[in-house]
């Protein structure tokens, strides 16, 4: 078997895969150009066009941002105490991981001003023309609203396991742990202490029960959707995975994304000389 083969038994209409590994892919599966429902797989698109921002110099982390006290940097990882789906305050800002969509339409509206461009532009310009991305698009809100496919997302996948877009600097802060220690909830996962998160991207750590494989290095970095679908990237392994599916995330998902990425890196493994 391959790596992906599994992906033909999954209870899903359409499904689509790629597995890289040092930047190149090593495997697909389906038709890279269909496209599909990102859902929260938004969410680390438009986090890097925020970070882009911030190397231009349109924005700062440190800029005030949601609630009182709360900045730019709070937001990208969901510890400004923002609602999920409000602006109201659900808990103070620094003192707990609530997942913030809400948090995330903010951000974009923050760096639409700066910048004096609408955020889907922004976004298109800054991420999408220079990773070639033009399946991709910004179609409705920013914390889930994106559509693309295997391809732009496999292309974005190469960037995070060897950032262009953004200086090693900037990207190690992005994919390392912020505002460390703090307990909350991933959705369909239930509750984590601590609930690691960078700058847009969720940090794997321990975390257990977990849609990544077991044998992911605790550094792996990445983002699933309730459209059922997601993209991880495991900088120990230099490897990356991504998977766009037409079926929103439940109890038929639970059951397969561990196991079947658990084997994606096992075979992973295998295959170093």
């Amino acid at each position: 078997m391959t790596l992906l083969d599994e992906l033909a038994t999954w209870p899903v209409d359409n499904v689509a895969g790629a597995v890289l590994r040092g930047g190149g892919i090593v495997e697909s599966f389906g038709d890279p150009t269909a496209v599909f429902e990102l859902a929260s797989v938004t969410k680390p698109l438009v986090a890097q066009a925020v970070l882009v921002a911030v190397e231009e110099g349109a924005v700062e982390l440190g800029d005030a941002a949601g609630p009182p006290g709360a900045t730019v940097a709070h937001l990208l990882a969901h510890a400004s105490g923002m609602a999920f789906d409000s602006r109201e305050s659900a808990a103070p800002v620094g003192t707990a991981r609530i997942y913030s969509s809400a948090g995330f339409e903010l951000l974009a509206e923050v760096v639409g001003a700066a910048t004096e461009i609408e955020f889907d532009e922004y976004l298109h310009e800054a991420v999408c023309v220079p990773l070639g991305m033009s399946r991709t698009e910004l179609a409705g809100p920013a914390g889930h609203g994106a559509r693309s496919c295997v391809a732009d997302l496999s292309a974005f996948a190469a960037d995070l396991l060897a950032p262009t877009l953004i200086s090693p600097e900037l990207h190690a802060r992005a994919t390392s742990v912020q505002f460390a220690g703090l307990d909350g909830f991933v959705p369909g996962y239930g509750k984590h202490r601590p609930n690691d998160w960078g700058l847009g991207f969720e940090i794997r750590s321990s975390k257990n029960p977990h849609w990544t494989g077991s044998n992911n290095s605790t550094a792996t970095f990445g983002h699933f959707g309730q459209a059922g679908t997601f993209l991880w990237v495991d900088p120990v392994l230099d490897a990356a995975c991504v998977v766009l599916t037409d079926r929103p995330f439940g109890a038929w998902a639970r059951e397969r994304w561990s196991e079947f990425n658990t084997g994606v890196v096992a075979g992973l493994m295998d295959s170093v000389v």
